[in-house]
């Protein structure tokens, strides 16, 4: 299967494709993680490359550092949420949470301008990044463009692989501009950055990158560059891949189709219409739902539910229980997930009024 970060399937077999591309099941990792993130436990975070070395890190103390990178190309909806809730996670165990804004991919792979992917990192991601209950003493937040230590590791990391090797993970044609080509080297560097100083000498830790299953040829490159590097003495980064969240008429979310997916600045109007759209496990009747049950399991309300509205698992059991016995219906189902949603974007909004500020002033710090 063809997958890479700028062309992802609808729909994924993601079992087949860990196994295809080396992924290990995270399970019989994470120990008393489990007790600690609902993503762990439900297997929202279904992979990973050397995750023990981060369980290990959390376990003793140990330091490690996190990169999470953003392509701020559109509006920020609750698929990217999930990113945050795993920073907010990590934060609780390192300071060291690395947030590289991706302007340089975006112009060159996506023809965007600076200035335009300055103003949607700043006013879509940065600000609901606070607002959602990030840190931002935790955290350090830069874009490519402007930060001369990324830039000078992946000048000196690019001889570290070549054209065969690019086009074979990426699929590469002959009229791909060489921005776009170089642009996975930049995001080598944004991932091991954390293991240098500010003149590149070499300060070895684990590094954790959690992303969708589409990022995997950058962690692949990555691992293989620090395998080579041997001056810098780098640790291969780990990862973890979370499932993407379906949008709400099935098949992909996308922040270029606004039908699929919730906005954080969506108006309770808006997510009303969005949400008794959305597509359900219920049967085609109400007749036919009391006496078959539903599917929660095909439903991206539920799916709602069991990423981001409802933390109790009991309760979450519960929702799912009587869905499959067709004693909750999809009407109830979706006033329920149309009340927590509002409840939780009316809060939100009154927390980025005072975070747009704090934003302002980390993309202002010099680095």
């Amino acid at each position: 299967m063809e997958l890479t970060p700028w062309e992802t399937p609808a729909v994924i077999d993601y079992k087949k494709t860990m196994e295809q591309f080396g992924v290990k099941p995270i399970s019989d990792v994470l120990g008393d993680l489990k007790k600690e993130h609902h993503f762990f436990r439900r297997n929202i975070i279904l992979g990973h490359r050397d995750f023990e070395r981060i369980v290990d890190a959390i376990k003793h103390g140990k330091d490690f550092a996190v990169v999470s990178g953003m392509m701020p190309s559109g509006k920020m909806h609750f698929g990217h949420k999930m990113v945050v809730d795993l920073l907010k996670f990590y934060q609780k165990y390192t300071d060291n949470i690395n947030i590289p804004i991706a302007d340089l991919e975006a112009y060159w792979a996506r023809n965007m301008s600076f200035e335009k992917t300055k103003e949607l990192a700043l006013n879509e991601y940065i600000t609901n990044y606070i607002a959602l209950g990030l840190d931002p003493d935790k955290i350090n937040v830069y874009l490519q463009s402007k930060y001369q230590k990324v830039k000078d590791l992946a000048f000196i990391l690019s001889k570290r692989t070549n054209w065969s090797e690019m086009r074979a993970i990426y699929g590469f044609k002959g009229e791909t501009n060489m921005g776009h080509v170089f642009a996975p080297i930049i995001q080598v560097a944004d991932i091991l950055h954390p293991q240098v100083d500010k003149n590149l000498n070499p300060e070895p830790k684990p590094v954790i990158v959690p992303v969708g299953i589409d990022q995997d040829p950058h962690i692949r490159l990555t691992r293989d560059i620090a395998n080579r590097a041997k001056e810098f003495r780098f640790i291969p980064p780990s990862s973890t891949y979370h499932r993407f969240m379906t949008g709400l008429l099935g098949g992909k979310m996308s922040s270029s189709k606004p039908e699929t997916a919730i906005f954080l600045t969506d108006s309770p109007e808006i997510v009303k219409k969005k949400i008794f759209s959305a597509k359900t496990g219920g049967r085609e009747t109400l007749e036919e739902h009391r006496k078959f049950g539903g599917n929660p399991d095909e439903c991206v309300i539920y799916e709602l539910f069991l990423y981001h509205l409802i933390l109790d698992d009991r309760e979450l059991a519960e929702i799912y229980q009587k869905c499959r016995s067709g004693e909750l219906t999809c009407g109830k189902c979706k006033k329920m997930a149309y009340e927590k949603v509002v409840e939780f974007l009316n809060d939100l909004k009154e927390r980025r009024e005072q975070a747009k500020e704090i934003a302002t002033k980390i993309l202002e710090r010099k680095i």
